[in-house]
């Protein structure tokens, strides 16, 4: 099971701000909020790469989670300082991430996940193609990021070299078909910078809170979340990727409605089901149309009642609970994705969230009435045999 110590750490990557030596935007700018868009770019880049390179997609998403936690540790230190560091001591560096994890309870998530972890942190070999695609993204997302900075710095010293130095790395992942077939691709851009704007939309729009997320950091908090819980059921391949990807993707019509929050939708009886039905219509006539044909369906089953248990049987979705999932589809041919496991990541992380700023003593009505109400739906929840009420033991006031 997660332990408390690793929750607390993923958190703070919401109060890292980047390019905080820049002028920049206030919000959206935290490392939270783009390692999700670096996320957003590996899977695009990943989907284009396998249509002419096999991807092993738990390699890839296990790498993220990894150089998130390093980032989380080492990111305040700059760019050309970092790849000093590493080029001299990198082993020793990631040596100490290591012990530093270890002892925050990362094998208790999953025992090798530590192995794992060393092995990819340690051998430039290991799962080297999806570090490519995950350092292209890194390294797209971080350009997405200067074209906005560059428009307000450009006048600091020195912002010419950042820009050179950036078109440099871009240009070395060139080779990369699933880079070459994104930057040739002009809809699936669109699509990249929607969803970035995720990173501007905040949580709790109207309650002041520290510390502040967006929209796409809560998706990615989701995402790790999910990933880590269903480690622990033995799952087949197909599962992680599901669980991983639907939590990454499952606020994504947020970017076409924005972020309405909880008491207003069940302020009116039937609300949130006609602002679902609207959030449905928007994805397609909007946001689909930017993906390739052969994408939209997965990213339907992902953002389609996106909080209930399902599988493909007989190329029809099917609603299955989670414990049925364990007994009888956790196979890869029937694409099980745990919804009631991905919605409870949700309300943790919101739970946590509010605790948080209670804790930093931010706090409101809507703050305390929120956590009150998250613990009583939630506190106690068992989903696919796994007592997960622990989780919210943690965080209570």
């Amino acid at each position: 099971m997660i332990r408390e110590g690793i929750l607390r750490f993923i958190y703070q990557a919401a109060s890292m701000q980047r390019w905080n030596d820049h002028i920049r935007p206030h919000r959206g700018f935290t490392e939270l909020d783009k390692q999700a868009h670096k996320l957003f770019y590996a899977y695009v880049i990943g989907r284009f790469e396998e249509e002419t390179d096999p991807v092993d997609w738990t390699k890839l998403i296990e790498g993220a989670i990894f150089e998130f936690l390093q980032r989380i540790l080492l990111t305040d230190i700059k760019p050309n300082i970092f790849h000093t560091l590493m080029e001299k001591h990198g082993q020793q560096i990631n040596e100490l991430v290591m012990e530093k994890l270890i002892g925050m309870g990362l094998n208790d998530i999953q025992t090798g996940l530590s192995d794992r972890m060393r092995s990819y942190l340690l051998d430039p070999e290991c799962s080297s193609h999806e570090k490519r695609i995950l350092r292209a993204s890194h390294y797209l997302a971080t350009n997405w990021e200067f074209n906005i900075v560059y428009h307000l710095s450009n006048d600091l010293f020195g912002i010419e070299q950042t820009k050179r130095n950036i078109e440099r790395q871009l240009e070395k992942h060139q080779d990369i078909e699933g880079v070459r077939k994104l930057v040739f691709n002009s809809a699936v851009m669109d699509f990249i910078n929607l969803v970035g704007q995720l990173r501007f939309q905040q949580r709790w729009a109207q309650t002041q809170r520290i510390p502040e997320t967006s929209v796409a950091g809560h998706m990615l908090i989701v995402a790790l979340l999910s990933y880590m819980l269903s480690l622990q059921l033995n799952p087949c391949e197909k599962r992680k990727y599901n669980n991983f990807f639907a939590g990454l993707f499952h606020d994504m019509p947020e970017v076409l409605t924005r972020d309405i929050i909880s008491p207003v939708k069940n302020s009116i009886e039937g609300l949130g089901d006609l602002i679902k039905v609207i959030e449905d219509i928007q994805m397609e006539e909007f946001l689909l149309p930017l993906l390739p044909k052969a994408w939209r369906s997965e990213i339907r089953y992902f953002t389609g009642n996106e909080f209930a248990g399902k599988i493909i049987l007989d190329n029809k979705i099917l609603e299955v609970s989670s414990d049925k999932i364990n007994e009888l589809y956790n196979e890869d041919r029937f694409s099980p994705v745990d919804g009631s496991l991905i919605e409870f990541c949700d309300k943790l992380a919101a739970y946590m969230e509010a605790y948080l700023s209670i804790k930093h003593g931010i706090s409101s009505q809507n703050l305390e009435d929120g956590h009150k109400d998250l613990y009583m739906r939630f506190g106690k929840a068992r989903i696919a045999g796994m007592d997960l009420g622990v989780l919210f033991d943690y965080f209570r006031l």
